[in-house]
């Protein structure tokens, strides 16, 4: 069981939101209470870090704009941390800044929402993201393909008996292409079963995710085949 797992215990999922205008920080607050949510804020790059370890929340909405510690450090230092590396983080960008969205995915970050945003919107994909976790904590599976063990419940990845250190997302998305390997994905597909999205959206999260996957596996990197134009599989040896 995770131990961010709230519904275990009848609690109410809580996410921290972090943003240093208090305008945004007042909106998303009441649009996730409203749905249920337990929301903790911080307006800067250091008390996020702080709550993000003391309070360990299922989920953090990080605006990437922060005085001091800017969100993509705040990122970096979250993955880098044993205890707050598996938390979903979905990253507030300002519309034009599209280099700072990729260099966000590239550290970690699970999705992006642009700025301005539809509250109902953000509201979804918190849902979504939350869901997806919950349904990994009570996953129950072992796969091993080749050079390539997947173990679910404890969220490992071995390759020739090395293990590596995938954040939740790629190891979501790494676990549903092989459970239906031989079986093209689109990016449409990957993003409604491993982001949870029932709407279209901007398809480079899913690429920019499967180029770090990639990354990490190293020689395991042969199991993933892209189809250009189409989507992606995993393939046996």
């Amino acid at each position: 069981m995770s131990k961010r797992d709230p519904a275990a215990f009848g609690m109410k999922p809580k996410v921290l939101v972090v943003d240093d205008e208090p305008d945004a920080l007042e909106l998303v607050k009441v649009n996730l209470t409203s749905v249920g949510l337990d929301v903790l804020t911080a307006s800067d790059g250091e008390s996020a870090l702080q709550k993000a370890r003391s309070a360990l929340p299922s989920l953090i909405l990080l605006d990437l704009m922060l005085p001091e510690v800017d969100g993509l450090e705040v990122c970096k230092i979250l993955r880098r941390d044993p205890a707050t590396k598996d938390i979903p983080i979905i990253m507030l960008t300002a519309k034009a800044a599209e280099i700072d969205r990729v260099l966000g995915l590239e550290l970690g970050a699970d999705d992006y929402v642009t700025k301005p945003f539809s509250p109902r919107e953000l509201v979804l994909r918190v849902k979504a993201l939350l869901r997806r976790s919950e349904r990994q904590g009570n996953s129950s599976e072992q796969l091993r393909i080749g050079t390539l063990l997947l173990d679910v419940p404890r969220h490992v990845v071995r390759v020739q008996n090395k293990t590596i250190d995938l954040t939740a997302t790629e190891f979501k998305l790494l676990t549903v292409l092989a459970q239906r390997r031989g079986r093209v994905q689109s990016r449409e597909q990957l993003l409604r079963d491993v982001w949870g999205y029932d709407t279209p959206i901007d398809t480079r999260t899913v690429d920019t995710h499967m180029r770090r996957l990639r990354e990490k596996l190293g020689s395991a990197a042969r199991y993933l085949d892209t189809l250009r134009g189409v989507g992606y599989r995993f393939v046996d040896e």
